[in-house]
């Protein structure tokens, strides 16, 4: 078990909050043997340094990268730090994400771009880049979304615009790429605690889910180590809702 990606090279977006799900993924990833790399937007420099060593702990290569991903070239950039540092990658991972509250009275340009730059932009040419260079036999692209195409998301209309985008976009590139050996699936990992749920919310989420809780990164996390693994080999361009079952009604 521990071994099934060694030798793989995974990268892994947005992955700085210790407690957030990008963590969790490379934790989960780097169980499986696969070598991490990962990015973080810089604002407290302590937890990637944290999260360097614990994934280096486990026996793994581990490398880290400060990045702004709503700049144009950010993804170019990223796949040349991780071919110069750790080889080729074979697993991508585009767990970043911004969101801001918005609703139709807020809603202007700024906003919208400042959502496609990271969700949507960075997500597209990130995977196409990663899909022009793959020279292996087997490869993944794992988008993170939100559930969008479920129901509404009052508040946050650049984030649901863009990151239901990112399931059409999963869903196509999927059909493009396959004869290269590379799946694509988009991962919903339903309401999760990565420490910015309230008590009041935690209590309202947990009331609509069968299992009494709201969703931990680490259940994310296992969805993807599943399908970054070979068990998913014949799985692809699919979104898979993993919510526990929560009840949107």
């Amino acid at each position: 078990m521990a071994n099934l990606l060694r030798g793989c090279v995974a990268v892994v977006t947005g992955a700085g909050r210790r407690r957030g799900i990008g963590a969790a993924i490379c934790r989960a990833l780097a169980e499986k043997g696969a070598d991490i790399f990962f990015t973080y937007r810089g604002e407290d420099e302590d937890r990637p340094v944290a999260l360097l060593e614990e994934l280096r702990g486990v026996g793994v290569r581990a490398e880290a990268m400060k990045l702004d991903l709503s700049l144009p070239g950010s993804p170019e950039s990223l796949l040349d730090a991780v071919v110069e540092r750790l080889g080729p990658p074979f697993i991508l991972v585009n767990n970043a994400a911004h969101s801001t509250r918005d609703g139709y009275e807020m809603l202007d340009a700024a906003i919208l771009d400042a959502h496609y730059a990271v969700n949507l932009r960075a997500t597209a040419l990130l995977s196409v880049l990663f899909a022009r260079r793959f020279e292996g036999e087997s490869g993944r692209i794992i988008n993170l979304t939100s559930g969008q195409s479920l129901g509404p998301m009052p508040g946050e209309l650049a984030y649901v615009a863009t990151k239901g985008a990112i399931e059409a976009f999963t869903r196509t590139l999927a059909a493009e790429i396959g004869h290269k050996g590379i799946t694509v699936n988009a991962v919903n990992p339903g309401p999760t605690d990565t420490g910015w749920i309230s008590e009041d919310l935690r209590s309202e989420l947990s009331s609509k889910s069968p299992f009494g809780r709201v969703g931990e990164p680490e259940d994310a996390a296992r969805l993807v180590a599943f399908l970054a693994g070979d068990e998913a080999a014949w799985i692809t361009g699919q979104t898979i809702h993993s919510e526990g079952g929560f009840l949107r009604s």
